[in-house]
């Protein structure tokens, strides 16, 4: 890389937790690209703090090399909705499918990815009705996982409940394998972990649930989330916290 800055390209910028996390990288060191799919959202991820914005198609892969060159991480939440989680095509594991590949030839940028809590060994955290309802989807992001996984490339894999408007506490209950913690959880405190995993290094090449919390928990995994707020930035070599 001929840059001194760390780049991180969120994907899909336009979605909910893709807005929450343009503006908490704003307000770090963090130079941040936002992908959209639609070029009218260009000027609203210019206004959250987005320093570089890229029109891309994840569903066809039109656009993403450009969308990936010289970026050292990815931060990705994209999404189905409506009644795609029933019936029609799930399109969000072939767009980050498809993310991942570009990103497996553009010299291998760390991703962190948001998943759902019911995917996996996760099961326990999601009830049968929903798990059954939200078969098709659950089955897509299973997959999913396992091509990130499978692809070589650094990363790590959050499941959440369901996430929501609220305020950032900066309290979660992190757990890893069969005992899931699930619940909501305020996408700013999901925008917080995503970035705190550049700079926590236990965190890598894992998958983990985060839910929010009273008071920081962690069922099975005994480290702290360590991110900007603690004067922390990744730095591109070996994504290392900076000594």
């Amino acid at each position: 890389m001929s840059h001194e800055s760390y780049r991180v390209l969120v994907a899909d910028a336009s979605t909910p937790v893709g807005r929450a996390l343009v503006n908490y990288l704003a307000d770090t060191d963090y130079v941040v690209r936002a992908l959209v799919t639609d070029r009218d959202r260009e000027a609203s991820a210019r206004r959250a703090g987005a320093a570089e914005v890229c029109v891309a198609d994840l569903t066809t892969g039109q656009g993403l090399d450009g969308a990936v060159s010289d970026v050292d991480a990815i931060c990705c939440s994209v999404r189905d909705t409506g009644l795609s989680h029933v019936v029609g095509q799930l399109e969000a594991g072939v767009g980050i499918r498809n993310l991942v590949d570009a990103a497996s030839g553009a010299d291998r940028p760390y991703v962190v990815l948001h998943s759902k809590v019911g995917v996996g060994d996760s099961h326990s955290g999601m009830v049968l009705p929903v798990r059954l309802l939200k078969y098709r989807l659950i089955r897509a992001l299973d997959a999913t996982e396992r091509y990130l996984r499978d692809a070589g490339v650094p990363h790590t894999i959050l499941r959440t409940g369901r996430t929501t408007d609220r305020e950032g506490t900066g309290s979660v209950a992190t757990s890893e394998g069969e005992n899931a913690v699930a619940g909501r959880i305020p996408r700013p405190d999901l925008a917080w972990v995503m970035v705190a995993a550049l700079t926590t290094p236990e965190a890598r090449n894992r998958t983990f649930e985060v839910a929010e919390v009273a008071s920081p928990t962690h069922e099975g995994v005994a480290f702290e989330w360590r991110g900007p707020e603690a004067g922390l930035v990744a730095r591109r070599s070996g994504y290392s916290i900076p000594s």
